[in-house]
């Protein structure tokens, strides 16, 4: 894939780039191994001031920063200047907490091991690869660099190949925050080119966000050289309703959830779950609210749902939902792709679904939401639990008895209970089972990428 800005609304070329060549990528490797021998000795005051100065800037460029969102990967434009301030948000958490994260832990009661002072403390590890997708263009890119650059680490940042300016704008955010020179810079470069990068010595981690493909590949080469990842794969996260749920809520809340980003989310709700008390209801208002959404250019602010990031994007989406409609699935609204230029896709509803359709198993990168009944909590279970995914969830009732029970058998990495799931800097994030393993955000995440060191003194 070249590496080049298509606008996704009209998939006009508006630039295209050079990637790096070896001798460039070297030369970025060998900077950022110098900034982190520099950088991992400054105190946490020095970086939390700079982070701090790197949230100011990116708030006081929002305007800016949210077009080059929008045209890049067709984010409507009020959802990207949200995007944007979120980073800031996330860097100024990263600033007043990462000392306290990373504090020295003493043992309670040395003698017990025989010394007169013990514990441990926690050490950058060194350059640390990013291969993030362009989904999120700057969020997913923040929640790495803000928790890696207050530990000490420095960042190289490998980026979607259609979001190019979103990975130079950071690229430089940093350095003009007054970070040392190299401390977190962008290769542009290939999927192909990320194996070299990986197994350079100098490069000591890998994070990923992105499909099962990529993390498998990406895992393979990080286990191959003995080097820590952290995997944050696809989603197909259940969002269940039950009889005493708050329906108009969680119909709001339902259509929010499958459609953000144009529907472009790992943890966005995408099969909803719904006991059969409340289906019939819940269908009707739901698929109301979904066919009222305005599609179209994701600049105007009235826009509620643009264009998918790339066509092949929206095949990939049209084949799986032309599968389900092979096999019998019931297409309640859209459903097929709009006449005119851009890769839009419509928000739609299908119902009616068995486990040979594809679309029961894997994940639908788009604005189609997927309606199962459900005769009880234990068969809500059972659809919740049967793909390969584990990723996050939302469950919608009053009753407690029903909220303990979902808590305790959902296999996800996390249970949102009467809200839809997002990502706070205040709390760990990540899946299980195909979707990844590793923590990002909170304390969990700023620690993943250090040596956690065991201290002993007689």
């Amino acid at each position: 894939m070249a590496i080049a800005t298509i606008n996704p609304a009209t998939g006009a070329t508006v630039k295209t780039f050079e990637p790096h060549d070896a001798a460039e990528i070297d030369r970025r490797t060998e900077i950022a191994h110098s900034a982190y021998r520099a950088l991992r000795f400054t105190s946490f005051a020095e970086r939390g001031a700079w982070m701090r100065a790197a949230a100011d800037l990116i708030e006081t460029e929002v305007d800016e920063v949210a077009q080059i969102v929008t045209l890049e990967m067709g984010k409507p434009i009020g959802q990207a200047k949200s995007e944007t301030l979120k980073c800031a948000r996330s860097m100024r958490f990263y600033a007043s907490n990462a000392e306290g994260f990373l504090a020295y832990e003493p043992l309670d009661d040395p003698s017990s091991v025989n010394a007169s002072r013990a514990g441990t403390r926690y050490e950058p590890l060194g350059v640390v690869l990013a291969v993030m997708p362009w989904n999120y263009p700057l969020w997913q890119v923040v929640r790495f660099a803000a928790p890696a650059l207050m530990a000490g680490n420095t960042g190289l940042l490998k980026h979607a190949s259609n979001v190019p300016q979103s990975a130079l704008y950071l690229d430089s955010l940093f350095k003009r925050a007054g970070f040392p020179a190299g401390a977190f810079q962008a290769l542009l470069i290939g999927s192909a080119q990320v194996e070299a990068v990986l197994n350079d010595e100098r490069v000591r981690a890998v994070t990923l966000t992105g499909s099962e493909a990529a993390g498998r590949s990406v895992a393979s080469i990080a286990g191959h050289n003995i080097k820590k990842a952290v995997l944050e794969l696809g989603g197909s996260d259940p969002f269940i309703i039950m009889p005493t749920a708050n329906l108009e809520k969680a119909v709001t809340t339902a259509v929010t959830a499958r459609t953000q980003n144009n529907g472009q989310s790992c943890i966005a709700g995408k099969r909803f779950i719904i006991h059969a008390d409340v289906y019939d209801q819940f269908a009707r208002l739901f698929t109301q609210k979904m066919e009222a959404l305005v599609l179209g250019d994701p600049s105007d602010v009235a826009t509620q749902v643009g264009p998918l990031a790339t066509e092949s994007g929206r095949s990939d989406l049209a084949e799986l939902v032309n599968d389900a409609k092979l096999q019998g699935a019931t297409i309640l609204t859209g459903g097929s792709i709009p006449d005119g230029p851009g890769w839009f896709y419509p928000p739609t509803v299908i119902t009616d679904l068995h486990d040979g359709m594809r679309l029961v198993l894997e994940e639908a990168f788009g604005p189609v939401a997927t309606l199962y009944r459900a005769e009880s909590r234990e068969e809500a279970v059972h659809i919740a639990n049967q793909t390969t995914f584990g990723l996050s969830s939302s469950i919608w009732t009053t009753d407690q008895g029903d909220e303990d029970y979902f808590v305790d058998t959902l296999d996800v990495g996390a249970v949102f209970i009467n809200g839809m799931t997002v990502s706070y800097p205040e709390l760990p994030f990540g899946g299980i089972k195909d979707s990844g393993y590793g923590r990002e955000l909170a304390a969990a995440g700023i620690r993943e990428f250090c040596n956690l060191k065991t201290i002993w003194n007689a």
